[in-house]
């Protein structure tokens, strides 16, 4: 299991631990985390799971689709780290991965 930690819009954050294979959306929705909405229910169709990516992580997950960075350049809160959280599909690894999870009010 790979532990992630989200920072939440408030200033808070959750750690979770979430299993390979998995995407950061379907476990911050298992875990009932604020500030994810999936309307789309993963398929990459409504960018309300956008998240914020450090750099520093973005070696664990695949490089975004055109179809998620087409998503993305329409969000007003988007910039350089920006990534659609179903879209983030988690593999075994030791590592503590971080993630910021888009104010969306």
């Amino acid at each position: 299991m790979t532990k992630v930690t989200y920072h939440l819009p408030d200033g808070s954050t959750e750690h979770v631990e979430v299993e390979p294979g998995k995407t950061l959306m379907n476990a911050a929705l298992r875990n009932n985390l604020p500030g994810i909405v999936a309307e789309c229910g993963g398929s990459c169709a409504c960018a309300t799971c956008h998240v914020h990516l450090p750099k520093q992580y973005t070696r664990f997950f695949a490089e975004p689709t055109d179809e998620e960075t087409d998503l993305i350049a329409y969000l007003d809160a988007a910039d350089d780290e920006s990534r659609l959280s179903c879209q983030l599909v988690v593999a075994d690894s030791e590592a503590e991965i971080h993630v910021r999870v888009a104010d969306s009010r």
